[in-house]
């Protein structure tokens, strides 16, 4: 027998050795990664929905003032609300390549939105097509903007490149089917939704459970509302939005934050526009909308498939939003708007409806979290921990601290490298390569994040005792050495001459002093 032939038989012999002894076997790059089986578990479906730039609170049972989302209540409602819930990165790639990997952004390297995933990284759901799952995809994938094929892990596979568009912006625009071009046809949300019921109902007779992976590009900017809600908050009253008045010098507030506010990311300047805080929210939030709708038809079809029940179903946002918090929009900082998202979960074999869950969780825990409904332990190499006990063991051992990263774009110089350590009370930030203050905040007493304490010295301890928490995190998790990626695209480095953008803001009263401090100088 030819000793290639030999050396292949033995390996398969290998593979299906492992599949019998209760492993899952992905294949990446020609490499093999394995999850073991956890013994008695039966496999339930998924479905796994993701939107972008969906901040925490933007939902009727957070107590919005008139933002009307009845799907996304009644998961609330009906199951788990996960309200602690944090990215890693708050920015598009590095949270998306965060929960399909499990893995912080400095090990998966996607630290900006123009990066494609390294070769050979491993997807969760690559261990569920192992243990015999049909796994679709359908939706915003943008990790490598210019490419929308299949990715490993996938067997169904709808997507389109980098933001993709709310409509179609021209007649020859077109989706990535299957590896096909396919024409978009309309407002993306809805057709997002209508291939994922299409999918879901070729499920209803499948022997094999199900994962779906709905992926959202709403509510990303350029805010655009689907024509039947376009307008329907249009004389809305926003008096309640924060407009950064509080960000001050005194309070020991960052310069570059103060200078953000007349940016691309300020409420000054926002997107470089004059149309102003209150135009973009409210089509913002009718944006939302079809999202909430979209959630309804899905929940609508696993009733109708008779699987609703038992079908573990997870709704999160990618990242925060900053709506006027600290003079701010979007995302990137440290801020709980920017990294703070919403996370709600529902089966309703598992789970008492009306649960909330008060730990802090992660995108990093998505992964875990769907392996363990699969049967799978979590994988030795993932930072993340499975949840899916946590609603109903709350004394379960869970994180302290959480460790929040972002690293600095020239596409949006604006803003720092900064590290950040969320606990339950306090939250620590620091920045690399600024000539500028750190940050300390009660978040008990100051949820709204006003008022530095970085210089208090009743709280010097605390400081002290998190810089060295976070370091050695940081270091735990290799995250010492900072991936750096060239330049790709435009910067948008402007600010508004008319709103005061040819001045730069006041030091923080913490870094300026009265007297020369050293009296021995030569």
């Amino acid at each position: 027998m030819n000793w290639r032939l030999m050396v292949g038989m033995l390996l398969m012999n290998l593979v299906a050795g492992w599949a019998v002894a209760g492993w899952a076997v992905a294949e990446t790059s020609g490499e093999r990664v394995e999850a073991a089986k956890i013994p008695g578990v039966k496999p339930r479906n998924v479905v796994f929905i993701l939107t972008d730039d969906h901040r925490y609170d933007a939902m009727g049972f957070m107590g919005h003032p008139f933002l009307e989302t009845p799907h996304l209540d009644s998961l609330a409602s009906n199951g788990v609300h996960l309200k602690n819930a944090f990215v890693t990165t708050s920015l598009c790639s590095p949270s998306r390549a965060s929960i399909l990997t499990g893995l912080y952004t400095h090990k998966h390297r996607v630290i900006d939105n123009n990066r494609p995933v390294p070769e050979g990284t491993t997807f969760f759901p690559q261990y569920l097509q192992q243990a015999g799952y049909r796994t679709g995809f359908i939706g915003k994938w943008h990790m490598g903007g210019g490419d929308d094929a299949p990715r490993p892990g996938f067997d169904h596979w709808i997507s389109f490149r980098g933001q993709g568009n709310y409509l179609p912006p021209g007649p020859k625009y077109t989706l990535n089917v299957n590896g096909k071009r396919v024409k978009q046809k309309g407002y993306i949300t809805d057709e997002l939704t209508d291939y994922a019921v299409a999918w879901l109902e070729t499920q209803k007779q499948a022997e094999k459970p199900f994962c779906l992976y709905l992926s959202h590009k709403a509510v990303h900017a350029n805010f655009t509302p689907a024509e039947r809600h376009a307008g329907r908050y249009a004389s809305a009253d926003l008096s309640f939005l924060p407009r950064g008045k509080e960000i001050s010098d005194s309070n020991n507030a960052p310069r570059w934050v103060r200078d953000q506010r007349n940016s691309w990311h300020g409420i000054d300047f926002s997107y470089h526009s004059d149309k102003g805080l209150d135009h973009l929210y409210r089509r913002y939030c009718e944006s939302v909308l079809a999202v909430d709708d979209s959630v309804g038809r899905v929940l609508a079809q696993l009733e109708k498939m008779g699987v609703l029940d038992s079908t573990l179903v997870i709704y999160m946002g990618d990242n925060g939003f900053m709506w006027g918090e600290h003079g701010l929009i979007d995302k990137r900082v440290s801020y709980e708007a920017s990294i703070r998202v919403p996370m709600l979960m529902q089966c309703p074999e598992l789970y008492r409806g009306g649960t909330v869950v008060d730990a802090v969780i992660g995108n990093i825990d998505i992964g875990p979290t769907i392996l363990n409904a699969a049967g799978l332990q979590t994988p030795d190499d993932m930072d993340g921990a499975s949840f899916l006990d946590l609603p109903n063991k709350p004394e379960m051992k869970w994180r302290d601290y959480f460790l929040y990263v972002y690293y600095w774009e020239k596409n949006f110089p604006q803003t720092p490298t900064q590290f950040a350590l969320r606990g339950d009370r306090f939250k620590y930030i620091t920045y690399y390569g600024l000539w500028d203050v750190d940050e300390l905040y009660d978040l008990s007493n100051d949820p709204d994040e006003t008022n530095n304490l970085i210089a208090n010295p009743q709280f010097r301890s605390v400081a002290k005792a998190m810089e060295n928490r976070l370091y050695e995190m940081l270091g735990e998790e290799g995250g010492m050495d900072i991936p750096m990626n060239q330049p790709k695209g435009g910067s948008q480095n402007k600010r508004w001459k008319q709103r005061g953008g040819a001045e730069a803001a006041d030091f923080p009263a913490a870094l300026v002093v009265d007297e020369p401090l050293n009296k021995e100088a030569q």
